[in-house]
């Protein structure tokens, strides 16, 4: 059938579908729509879903949501996350949009009769005009399921069949062999959907259990809970599960009644639609469960704001398709009106397994068995929020119990807003939140300021109450030297937060704090204003640095060889000053593909860079695959996000770390823009003088800009991007920058990159933003005389009398550990508002009469969705 065919209303693309279909013979939605429940009010618009459909052959159907039905494929050999593999498409007749729903068996006799899973469902959206696309033959789309993420296109051959193909991303792979078979919905592969709970009822038939007594029920137990410790441990005789950032859920089905229940017995049925639907189509008819529910961000994080965003929303049935929800199961308490919780823990999980399927909205939440410190570490990494130890063998107690110890990997406070600073750049409502603890006796004590964890819309929101509540006077006395009171607007103490932060620093502020969420509870007085004793680091020689690395087995080797003859540093100073930088920058570290440095004889002996991490490599260095077309071979760069893995490759004799721009789990949008200031033969001055320049450019756009010492003999400006672009556009706008500030500075700027074109000039190097260009990382050291550090420096220090010599190898830990703020706060969180650069940037080179000329060509920034208009490209 054309493409063109398929036009017209829901209605009349279902026909052939409802023709094929025998109302009364099928379970299939879209038979009889007037007696069933319009998809759009529990769907989200962008739905896209796969079966899995034992018929006449085996196959999947890849079915996407467009204009009121899903485009529907036939896929014979299923999805390939190969992109070398292409796999046949059939075009299909449209289904209803109910059908994203659908799981069962088609009775035989009837069209397609065969067990049919959904195995797969989530949103998709289309990086081109899918409609132009469907009509010329080629669909550009981005997956965001349980199973299948990234990019894939369709196309269609000359024989008006289609090809299913992956696109190369951070998602691809060779051997896509760990798919899961099972559906998202009832955890049945195809073959066992017939049957469905037969596994689970033979299971239970084995066990000798007491009846379930009459008040096992949500509305009336008491959750189990655990203590709290400081430090993981490794036990063979323990289970180690992700400390989720949610609310505690019991969760009961009894037939056709569900009841979704809080730690308080508080029922939220109503406020979880989607999860109270997906219960009823579990493989029980009666069971009570133990878990947390979610709301997880893009990374597929826990996000606490995001769970109490949609949980004070009163359209519970909207904000389902915007924030959707997954319960994680951890503990099963009674089953087909048996109690279970006297079974070892690993026995009611064993149970578990064979009731909430492995993926999906509702899902088991897996463990690790015995290694709770590497779990730990690699939890820390992520910025989550911590571990949660269970004893294999323990009951389940309906309170407090040392069986289950929770570890929190940040710590957590409550803390009252004094005021806010005003936003700068593109960033909207507050810049930062100063915070305050209230004293026993009068006052308040500072506690320093937020200003990540929040997004575009809670920054907004922020401000609208904050605004209510607005004061001349502070309520500080005294207000702290470091406080900028002309930025500062000050509030009555009415509003809390929760906070999660790594530790106190010694003068008594909170170091890397994140808002967590608000808090109805204020915090509890405290009895002085001397800050609180910083958590320290253990001293001692340069081998305690390597304490990380041989608790994961790997011994330091050659700490006393000289890395830096003129200096006498050595490879054991190099692991010590990682070590001690590491709280610093391993944020610059963390999700983003690294490439090593290595200098195993110092730095005047042979040096090579190493992408492609060995294969000796330990397997807890985590590590990302990505496709490199200039060599058409696979790459596994490491990521080194946590201290064992930075003193890994430190070891290995790897001086300056480079970075991506952009991270693993969005490897096609940077974070950051790079404006690379190269003196070569230019005087410094004259580069301290355009990093100004580039300063005052920012402001000018509204852009956050920050700055740092190359470590070599230039400066490195850095702009927020945020992920609104990809790299071409990012080459795009980088370039505009550059061209603009050479216009505004021609007697000591250039974009010429030859040496002997730039005539003793500073060149602006906008070319290093593309994929695979690499970015020095902050805090890194220098293979250079004097072990230098490419350092983040305030804009206040960025003056005539800089001398980046001043950071180096012993100096960074201290200047670092010193400051009040970091220079580069803000960088990772803040995003810019493209249509607004780029009208700048059209009107100011809408002036010039040099030959370089805007063009309004949609191929320059026309894709930045994030901003829905158009931008100029440069061309000269």
């Amino acid at each position: 059938m054309g493409e063109s065919r398929r036009r017209g209303s829901s209605e009349e693309r279902l026909s052939t579908y409802r023709a094929k279909r025998r109302p009364d013979h099928t379970p299939e939605p879209g038979t009889r729509p007037a007696l069933e429940e319009p998809a759009e009010r529990w769907l989200p618009p962008d739905v896209f879903v796969v079966h899995q459909h034992a018929a006449r052959r085996l196959h999947f159907d890849l079915r996407l949501a467009l204009d009121g039905v899903l485009l529907s494929w036939a896929v014979p050999q299923g999805p390939s996350v190969d992109p070398s593999v292409k796999r046949l498409a059939v075009r299909t007749e449209d289904h209803p949009l109910e059908y994203a729903d659908f799981e069962g068996v088609i009775p035989p006799g009837n069209y397609g009769a065969g067990s049919m899973i959904l195995w797969d469902r989530g949103r998709w959206t289309a990086a081109e005009d899918p409609r132009r696309g469907l009509q010329e033959g080629k669909l550009l789309f981005d997956l965001y399921g349980q199973k299948l993420r990234g990019r894939w296109t369709l196309v269609r051959t000359k024989s008006g069949d289609w090809l299913w193909i992956k696109k190369k991303d951070i998602f691809a792979r060779k051997d896509g062999s760990d798919l899961s078979p099972s559906s998202i919905l009832s955890g049945c592969t195809v073959d066992e959907l017939p049957q469905r709970g037969r596994a689970l009822a033979e299971r239970l038939a084995a066990i000798d259990l007491p009846p379930a007594p009459a008040d096992l029920v949500a509305r009336r137990t008491r959750p189990m809970l655990a203590e709290t410790i400081d430090a993981p441990f490794t036990d063979p005789r323990w289970l180690f599960e992700l400390k989720y950032d949610g609310y505690r859920l019991l969760v009961e089905r009894d037939g056709s009644r569900v009841e979704l229940r809080t730690r308080s017995h508080r029922d939220v049925t109503e406020a979880f639609p989607d999860l109270a639907r997906l219960v009823r189509r579990l493989p029980a008819e009666r069971f009570l469960l133990d878990g947390e529910v979610v709301v997880l961000d893009d990374q597929a994080h826990p996000r606490f704001q995001l769970l109490q965003r949609r949980s004070q929303s009163r359209a519970p049935r909207r904000v389902a398709q915007e924030l959707p929800a997954t319960y994680y199961a951890f503990d099963l308490l009674q089953i087909a009106g048996k109690d279970v919780r006297e079974l070892p823990l690993e026995e009611r999980k064993e149970l578990l397994r064979l009731v909430v399927p492995p993926l999906g909205p509702v899902r088991f939440a897996d463990h690790v068995r015995e290694r709770g410190e590497a779990m730990f570490e690699q939890i820390r990494a992520r910025n989550l929020e911590g571990l949660v130890a269970k004893r294999a063998d323990a009951p389940y107690r309906g309170r407090r119990s040392k069986d289950w110890l929770k570890i929190p990997a940040l710590r957590e406070g409550t803390f009252t807003v004094l005021g806010y600073t005003l936003p700068k750049g593109s960033r909207s409502g507050v810049g930062s939140l100063h915070l305050g603890s209230p004293l026993a006796a009068d006052g308040w004590a500072y506690a320093g300021r937020v200003g990540t964890g929040f997004s575009h819309r809670e920054l907004q929101r922020v401000r609208e109450q904050l605004d209510r509540y607005e004061r001349e006077q502070p309520p500080l006395d005294p207000v702290p030297p470091s406080v900028n009171e002309k930025d500062t607007v000050w509030t009555e103490p009415r509003l809390h937060v929760r906070v999660r932060y790594l530790q106190w620093t010694e003068e008594g502020v909170l170091r890397m704090p994140r808002f967590a969420g608000w808090s109805d509870t204020p915090p509890d007085p405290i009895c002085s204003t001397a800050p609180p004793a910083p958590e320290r680091e253990a001293s001692g020689p340069s081998s305690a640095a390597s304490a990380a690395i041989l608790e994961r087995g790997m011994e330091p080797s050659n700490l006393e060889k000289i890395f830096w003859p003129e200096d006498g540093y050595t490879k054991g100073d190099l692991i010590e000053y990682h070590r001690k930088i590491a709280p610093h920058m391993l944020p610059w570290l963390a999700d983003r593909p690294a490439v090593l440095a290595r200098y195993p004889d110092g730095i005047e002996g042979k040096n090579f860079f190493q992408k492609n991490l060995p294969e000796f490599a330990p397997s807890w260095i985590r590590r990302v695959r990505i496709h490199s077309e200039h060599g058409d071979r696979d790459i596994d760069y490491p990521i080194l996000e946590d201290l064992d893995s930075l003193l890994w490759a430190i070891n290995m004799g790897s001086i300056p770390i480079h970075v991506w721009a952009s991270r693993a789990s969005s490897l096609e949008r940077p974070d950051w823009l790079i404006l690379d200031l190269d003196p070569k033969e230019a005087p410094f001055v004259h580069v301290v003088h355009l990093a100004r320049a580039a300063k005052d450019l920012c402001d000018d756009l509204g852009i956050h800009g920050v700055c740092k010492t190359s470590g070599s003999t230039g400066l490195h400006v850095l702009v927020a991007l945020g992920g609104a672009l990809d790299y071409p556009q990012t080459q795009h706008l980088a370039m505009l920058l550059a061209k603009l500030l050479v216009r505004r500075h021609p007697d000591i700027a250039t974009v010429d990159r030859a040496l002997t074109a730039r005539g003793g000039k500073v060149y602006v190097d906008a070319l290093q933003n593309g994929p695979g260009k690499l970015l020095v990382a902050p805090y890194a050291v220098r293979a250079r005389r004097g072990a230098p550090v490419s350092m983040p420096v305030p804009w206040s220090r960025v003056r005539s009398d800089l001398d980046p010599r001043r950071y180096d190898i012993k100096t960074a830990p201290k200047r670092a550990g010193g400051r009040k703020r970091d220079p580069f706060e803000g960088l990772l969180d803040d995003t810019l508002d493209l249509r607004a650069v780029l009208a700048t940037l059209e009107d100011a080179f809408s002036k010039r009469t040099d030959g370089v000329s805007p063009s309004m060509d949609p191929g320059g920034f026309g894709a930045a969705g994030a901003a829905g208009g158009r931008g100029p490209r440069f061309s000269k």
